[in-house]
């Protein structure tokens, strides 16, 4: 994903005010853009336990009616420190008429996912169409992702999962606040 820190010819803006503009469909996400950083918890029956880790989300645009989409996570101790990293996951929200919202979505551990849904009053509700595995990947079945502005600074992200044979339910959820779009990334 390109950095507004380097010195590209055409760089993703991440704020609605920056260069480019953005693309009038991106109305129902203008809100998302940015960096946005904090934590949540996780947990499925095939673990052990749950977990809690950091997470942070970017979402640019290039002056198309596309949002970049990174998002990675690192897992937590019970100090809230570092232990390694965890998830890691890139992508594009493709952004039709009346809100219609397509994405993609890949992860190092040979998932991807097309997920469709609507993006409406601060809220982007996604479930799976389609996920496409590679030969050794973990078996996924299906996903739904809620991502739901609170307020102009706040975040929060719902992400569950049908996985290795278990029906779709809770796997991941998250309070995200905006991050200075200035700001380099920092590891937790």
């Amino acid at each position: 994903m390109n950095r507004p820190d380097r010195d590209l010819p055409f760089p993703d803006a991440l704020r609605p005010d920056a260069t480019p503009a953005p693309h009038p469909l991106l109305a129902p996400v203008i809100g998302y853009l940015g960096t946005w950083r904090g934590t949540g918890s996780g947990g499925y029956p095939t673990l052990e336990a749950g977990f809690t880790y950091a997470q942070e989300v970017t979402f640019s645009h290039d002056g198309r009616p596309f949002l970049a989409y990174e998002a990675r996570a690192w897992l937590l101790d019970a100090d809230g420190n570092p232990l390694r990293a965890s998830a890691r996951e890139t992508g594009w929200w493709r952004m039709l008429p009346e809100g219609r919202t397509e994405a993609l979505i890949t992860q190092p551990t040979g998932i991807a996912e097309i997920l469709s849904g609507h993006a409406l009053d601060g809220t982007v509700d996604l479930a799976t169409e389609q996920v496409s595995l590679a030969p050794t990947a973990k078996q996924v079945d299906a996903t739904r992702r809620r991502y739901v502005l609170t307020d102009p600074d706040t975040l929060e992200f719902v992400h569950d999962l049908a996985a290795v044979g278990l029906p779709l339910q809770h796997h991941l959820s998250a309070r995200l606040r905006r991050e200075d779009a200035g700001q380099g990334i920092q590891l937790p």
